[in-house]
């Protein structure tokens, strides 16, 4: 179930206070309506066009969403891909363990 709704014994405070790069893959209308300071956008379907550029970045990626499904779709994708990455669940859970 981590898979879908995020790992809960990883830190991610620790993980973003190191530089870990939060990416929100929901559509730029969700995010829009709120999300995480610092956070990017990039949607779930342009996920694997970007795995690149995210893995140049050298650092750990966080990914969120509204429920924590298609963070860990983008999880998948990323780690297929060679980056290190983690499924945040839901944004604003996520917010909340982060602060």
């Amino acid at each position: 179930m981590s898979l879908f709704f995020g790992n809960n014994k990883t830190d991610l405070k620790g993980l973003v206070g190191h530089g870990a790069l939060i990416v929100d893959v929901r559509s730029p209308e969700e995010f829009a309506s709120g999300h995480i300071d610092e956070s990017i956008n990039i949607p779930l379907d342009k996920i694997s066009d970007k795995a690149s550029f995210l893995k140049k970045y050298g650092k750990p990626v966080i990914t969120c969403c509204r429920s924590g499904t298609r963070s860990g779709l983008a999880e998948g994708i990323l780690k297929m891909a060679g980056v290190q990455v983690y499924n945040g669940g839901a944004w604003d859970k996520l917010r909340q363990k982060i602060q």
